[in-house]
Parts: C-alpha cells; structure tokens; sequence
C-alpha cells in the first residue's frame, strides 16, 4: 500500500519542536522531507530537557521523535551559495515549511514575498507565536509559554490560591499538537493546489492552536464576560459517574458515564450494591445532585473496597463508559495501542530499535511505518548530487562553509 502523501517534496528550514514535529508526521504520511540545518544542527539534537537525557545516553527521543523519517542536509542561508542551493531544492519542491522568525527570514531571503515571487506554485507553510498578524507577529514563543500559559490552559487547571501554575504533562505538549494542526493545514493546502491550481501560504500558531483546544471556555468566558471559570470540586461531582475513583490498591479509574439515569441501576447491579439505585435518595439524577454528598460517599467507599482488576472485570459487565487511568509505562502494553500500530520499534541503524509513537491515523487498516531520525548532515552530498552538483563543487561548497 502507498503513503498518502508519496510524491510530495517537502523542504524543511525548522528546528525544536512544533514545525519540525508537523515535518515528521508529513514524512510519515509518505512526503519527502529535506531538512535544511545550519552547520551547528538544530538546536534540538542533544538538548536535555529535565534530567531526560542524562549524559552518556544514546537516543534523544526528542529528536528521534519529531524528525523521523527525513533527510538532512546541512547549508548555511545566511550566504548565497547556501541559499542558491536551496533555491535549487525549491525549484520542483510542493512545501517550504520554516519557523524561523520573519526577520531572520527576511534576512535570509526566505521571506513569503521572496520565495513565492520566485516559485508561485510552492505552498509557504510557516508556524509561529501568536499568528501572522498583529503587534506580536514578529515574536518568538515556546510550548510552555505561549501555547500552555498564554493560551489559558495552566490557568483552567490550576486551583485558587494554589503556589504555582500547574505546567505542561510532558516536553513539546502543544508543540505536537500545534505540528499536527499545521499538517492538516499543508494537507488542506496541496488539495486546494490541485483543485484548483492555487499554491497558499499558511500559518499556524502556538496561540491558535491553545484557543482551539480551549474554545468550549474562551466562547462561554466571551460570552457571559467571565475571566475565569472555578475549577469544579474533586470532591464533590454533579454526576458520581462522571468521576474518578481510587481503588483498593492505590489505582484510579476514571469513569464519563454521562446519560446517568441511563447507566446507574445496571452500574449498581453489577457492583453488588442494587440497593443504592432502590434508595429514593438517588433514584435518578436530580435526587442523586440534591444528596451528592451522601451518593459521592456510598460510590467512592464502593471503589475502595476493590482492586483494579476486580474492578475493570465488574465494569466490564455494563455498558457504561469508563478506563483506566493508565501510567506512561504502561502504555506498550495497552491493547489497542499494540493492535492499531500506535507504538512501534523502528531500526536505529546499529542493529538495535527504538520505540516510537506512530501517528493516530490508519489507513486502509494500515498503521503508517516510520524511519528513525536522520544524522547531522547526513544526505548533504546525496542531495547535492541529486541537484547537479559534482565532487569539485560540493568540495567548494564544503570549503566555503556553506555545508558542513
């Protein structure tokens, strides 16, 4: 079965994390991707980033992560023959896709007016702070600061008065999914080219993405003039089904069963407890709500009382909607995960692999595979070659300082 997207030449100017992880997912989905890195590499490449990559560790899973699958090819723009070689790249490229800040762009001449003066045809895909307008347009942001802070997501999951701001669950959070929400953009755009011969640019930014993902709160703060809606109590549901619950060996389940009065006797019944759904008390939903505490109690005492695997057999047996609130860890070993391809072990080129989160897409019933990422430089002279250039030219090139 072919990739999607195999055919399409994707030309790379990009480095951490948000546009070289949409760069990723386009090399998943079959793109040719070339990433251009100045002589020093992305910045990326061997950052450690909380005590993940310790000294003397081999993978950087960063890395690995969100530049599979393309080729690397080392030019430095800020000389013309660095940027003659790129414009040899562009000249029969789908996709030029940077993150670079519109003054190093216009330095470099990589600017939208530039490049799409010299190739109409060529979609302009960029990813930026806070959006390509505005008094801010031309400023730098982060994953932490301006998809998770600015963006109103700590602030939504923080409690009053708590001594910090709860932070992001992991590295590159909203970068991943602001790199996703740029391919479907890139993907939007090719299919527009080829309907009706139109190239675009488009952007995506780390703010708008944080806004979508936040939207159900930005409109309802919006519209009843809120600043900040209250975090509801842990302890106290609307609806003891839609809840989480510790189990008798310190596990969680997480439970959203939100049609209550339709789950709640069969839920009782097969917890042993059908006297708690023949209680007047909670009958159904709004006596449940008007003795919330005295229900919360009864459920969450029910929970304890039982381990995990008690549980999951008992929940299995109704048909309302819960899971396991699972670790990391044990995400090798989920089912589905291990049936639909969403983690693999990809060759690392030494004889060993490495896992790999691949991307929540199938097609056809087929996961897509995945190539690790590529070393520093490491096409440069195949790309070259494929351009025209031969041995005494790339020798110059190298000379110059142009690719390392």
């Amino acid at each position: 079965m072919g990739k999607p997207l195999e055919g399409i030449k994707v030309v790379e100017v990009a480095m951490w994390a948000f546009v070289p992880a949409c760069g990723g997912m386009l090399a998943d989905l079959g793109a040719d991707v070339i990433k251009i890195e100045p002589p020093s590499g992305d910045p990326l490449r061997g950052l450690q980033i909380g005590g993940l990559n310790e000294e003397g560790r081999r993978i950087d899973y960063s890395w690995e992560s969100y530049n599979r699958g393309k080729r690397s090819i080392t030019l430095d723009l800020k000389q013309q023959a660095g940027r003659d070689v790129l414009y040899k790249l562009l000249s029969d490229a789908d996709v030029f896709l940077t993150n670079l800040l519109p003054p190093a762009r216009r330095s470099m001449q990589i600017d939208p007016d530039t490049i799409r003066a010299r190739f109409p045809n060529l979609i302009y895909a960029s990813g930026s702070a806070v959006g390509p307008a505005g008094p801010e347009s031309e400023k730098g942001g982060y994953d932490a600061i301006t998809f998770w802070a600015r963006g109103g997501i700590s602030s939504s999951l923080t409690e009053d008065y708590a001594d910090h701001p709860v932070g992001p669950p992991g590295p590159a959070f909203g970068d991943t999914l602001s790199g996703s929400m740029l391919s479907g953009a890139i993907c939007a755009a090719i299919a527009k080219r080829a309907l009706t011969g139109e190239a675009s640019t488009v952007d995506v930014s780390l703010l708008g993405t944080a806004m979508w993902s936040m939207q159900r709160y930005i409109c309802q703060a919006t519209a009843d003039s809120v600043q900040k809606f209250p975090k509801p109590p842990a302890n106290k549901p609307n609806n003891v089904l839609v809840s989480n619950y510790r189990t008798s060996d310190g596990r969680f389940l997480a439970l959203c069963m939100l049609q209550a009065d339709k789950y709640w006797a069969p839920f009782c019944d097969v917890a042993g407890r059908p006297d708690l759904a023949a209680d007047p008390r909670f009958a159904d939903a709004r006596a449940r709500r008007e003795n919330i505490d005295a229900c919360y109690a009864e459920v969450k005492a029910l929970f304890a009382g039982k381990t995990l695997a008690e549980w999951k057999d008992i929940l299995s047996r109704q048909q309302g909607q819960w899971d396991v609130v699972q670790d990391v860890g044990e995400m090798k070993d989920d089912v589905q995960a291990r049936a639909n391809g969403y983690l693999k072990h990809v060759d690392y080129g030494d004889g060993t692999e490495i896992p790999m989160v691949g991307l929540p897409m199938v097609f056809d019933g087929q996961a897509m595979s995945s190539t690790r990422s590529p070393e520093l430089g490491a096409d440069s002279d195949a790309v070259l070659e494929s351009l025209g250039y031969d041995e005494d030219q790339i020798i110059d090139l190298k000379v110059q300082g142009v690719v390392f």
